[in-house]
């Protein structure tokens, strides 16, 4: 039977550590945890788990439904759940399977205990001076006249803090409520217009018929419609993300839950200024240097896009690089392809250009919504004055694979086999001669005439591709800007404990303690002939008792660099995956199609921070409403000197939470 009276804890003036002492036939093996508590007012706390700086799945935002997902997103989707199936079905046949101790079931409420350590102590010290006894001498002149000053300014301070909260602060209160739904109510509309859906289905290759569901919306095709959707989407959730930040701070209670909901918070108001605050410099010199910056665009755009095209078309028609092409293949491909390129020179360039430095002016008038305003505006622009590049990429795309699909099938023919649709299957097939004859014509023919085809389509594909990559380089500004983890990086340079990664025990060097049966007395025993004894161990020397005590730190593990960007990680493989997977090169090297990345999912990674259902404005009126103190709703105002000038009421009230 263990015997708590048996273990005696002190300490050594000098240590740092707390000593234990037990007797030899106590047969006891002692371990004491060192920790710093956590000060929960510069939200430290312990955690198992690391922090989630997004939402959980549940809470995704509607930005990035599932229905928009690609076709390796859709892969990715079913081979995730085939997994999941797979590992449900090998957990019941687990034959050893670790049953958890209960030292490591009652670790979550140990750490809840450490994490409120600090403020258990804070209030013990706040309550002190209530259980001490009264002071029993009466007060002198000077005392009583002190006094009574404090209280003449207290009074004072009382009235006019009663008058404020009375008259003032309600209708102050009122007003700015009243402006937070008028800006919901006005965000809403915008929100439900961006989300309109548009008369045509979204785009999808042929191999993938009904794959995709839905139709797009302005968001969906417009990056500076998205850009708008997604500011919308935080403005309207603000409201409701500080209401229940202020109501975390109204109960005494550690807050390691709402802590990731505090650094969601504020990063996205850090993000938000500094998004402003680069956008008013950009916007500045943009305005500044319209003229100057019309003429370097203009200039790039009929070098690159019109003339450039041009030349490389009639270079195309000749002899590039020395292969000799099909020539009138060739010049009927080259004069259809600059036949478009006049008539866009002749309409929409003519049409833009000349205009060009208002719109400029207006591009930086916008930069001060934000530097996401311009680069938004510049990846619409992108699209639009590049549209004849990517419809000459789809007509020499389609022609290649047609061509590239029929030369197969020929080939089939003149090995005198077919292709079994039903059994996805090479049959043998018997043709008649002529049969065989026509389509090795046909099949020399094509054959031939396949390298002039195959050097436009490289060529278009070859620009699609360069401004596909532009275009993600542009959303991936657009995402570092909306979306980079800045206050949660300045946290973990600057006070890693408040992002927790989960925890670790560090074993330090053992600090064996001697102590005396004198020393052992002195501490607690009550007996009288216990000195005696204790000098007769003393001199005997050889029997003092050596009690060796395991120290183990407890300290909280951050949140690593990794785990901080982990979203960035999850882009940078969402776009690997569509334009590296083997799938993609295979259908470049055939001709397909090859969509570019949805918009929604490049933007997923700056709706994680948002609900997927966003709340109404009923629900923000209510969040707003609960979000009064009582005080303000029954008319009595608050205390003047704050928490730490009442420490009876303080006190009192904390007490009745913490019981």
């Amino acid at each position: 039977m263990f015997d708590p009276f048996r273990i005696c804890a002190f300490t050594v003036p000098g240590a740092r550590r707390p000593s234990i002492y037990c007797p030899p036939d106590a047969d006891l093996a002692v371990q004491i945890v060192l920790f710093d508590p956590p000060n929960p007012n510069q939200m430290q706390y312990m955690s198992l788990e690391p922090i989630s700086l997004a939402l959980g799945r549940e809470y995704l935002a509607a930005g990035a439904p599932d229905s928009t997902l690609d076709e390796n997103g859709i892969q990715g989707g079913k081979e995730r759940e085939r997994v999941a199936e797979l590992v449900a079905k090998l957990r019941f046949h687990t034959v050893i399977r670790h049953v958890p101790t209960k030292k490591e079931l009652a670790l979550p409420a140990i750490l809840r205990q450490i994490n409120c350590a600090q403020e258990v102590a804070e209030l013990l010290q706040k309550n002190t001076p209530l259980v001490g006894p009264r002071r029993k001498r009466s007060l002198s002149v000077s005392e009583r006249v002190v006094e009574s000053a404090q209280s003449l300014y207290t009074f004072a301070a009382w009235s006019l803090w009663t008058l404020f909260m009375a008259y003032a602060f309600p209708t102050l209160l009122s007003i700015f409520k009243i402006a937070i739904i008028g800006h919901r109510i006005v965000a809403e509309g915008l929100l439900q217009l961006l989300e309109l859906p548009l008369p045509f289905q979204k785009l999808q290759s042929a191999e993938r018929r009904g794959a995709v569901k839905g139709t797009l919306a302005l968001k969906d095709i417009s990056a500076c419609c998205q850009q708008v959707h997604l500011r919308l989407q935080q403005f309207s959730y603000y409201p409701t993300q500080y209401s229940l930040l202020r109501r975390r701070k109204a109960t005494w209670s550690s807050f390691p839950t709402t802590n990731s909901d505090y650094i969601r918070f504020y990063n996205s108001l850090w993000l938000v200024a500094n998004d402003v605050i680069i956008g008013i410099a950009l916007g500045s010199f943009i305005s500044d240097n319209a003229q100057a910056t019309s003429q370097l665009i203009g200039g790039v755009l009929d070098e690159y896009t019109i003339e450039g095209l041009k030349r490389m078309i009639r270079w195309l028609m000749s002899y590039p690089g020395g292969l000799k092409l099909n020539t009138e293949l060739a010049a009927f491909l080259g004069d259809l392809f600059l036949w478009v390129i006049e008539y866009w020179a002749s309409t929409m360039v003519v049409l833009i250009v000349p205009r060009l430095p208002t719109v400029v002016y207006v591009v930086g008038c916008s930069s001060f919504a934000g530097a996401t305003m311009p680069i938004a505006i510049f990846s619409d622009l992108l699209s639009l004055l590049t549209m004849h590049i990517y419809s000459f990429y789809v007509a020499s795309a389609r022609i290649f694979n047609w061509q590239l699909t029929i030369i197969i099938s020929l080939f089939h023919l003149f090995r005198g086999k077919k292709r079994n649709v039903l059994r996805n299957r090479i049959d043998n097939c018997d043709y008649d001669l002529d049969q065989l004859l026509l389509g090795t014509i046909l099949f020399t023919l094509l054959f031939f005439l396949l390298p002039t085809v195959v050097v436009f389509y490289l060529t278009f594909a070859s620009a699609r591709m360069a401004i596909i990559s532009l275009k993600a380089t542009l959303d991936t500004c657009l995402a570092c800007l909306n979306h980079f983890p800045l206050f949660a990086l300045m946290l973990r340079i600057k006070d890693s404990k408040r992002l927790p990664g989960g925890i670790h025990f560090q074993l330090l060097d053992a600090e064996p303690t001697r102590v005396s049966y004198q020393e052992e007395a002195e501490r607690g025993d009550d007996h009288d002939d216990s000195a005696g004894d204790a000098e007769e161990e003393e001199e005997g020397g050889d029997d003092n008792d050596v009690t060796s005590v395991a120290y183990i730190r407890l300290s909280s593990t951050p949140l690593s660099l990794r785990q901080i960007f982990e979203q960035y990680f999850q882009l940078w493989a969402r776009i690997r995956q569509h334009y590296l997977s083997p799938t993609v090169v295979f259908r470049l090297l055939t001709g397909r199609f090859v969509p570019p990345l949805g918009r929604s999912q490049m933007y997923g990674l700056q709706y994680s921070v948002l609900p997927r259902q966003r709340a109404t404005i009923a629900e923000v009126w209510k969040s707003l409403s609960e979000n009064e103190s009582p005080s303000t709703n029954h008319g009595t105002p608050a205390n003047p000197r704050g928490q730490k000038g009442y420490l009876g009421g303080y006190g009192r009230a904390i007490g009745k939470q913490w019981k």
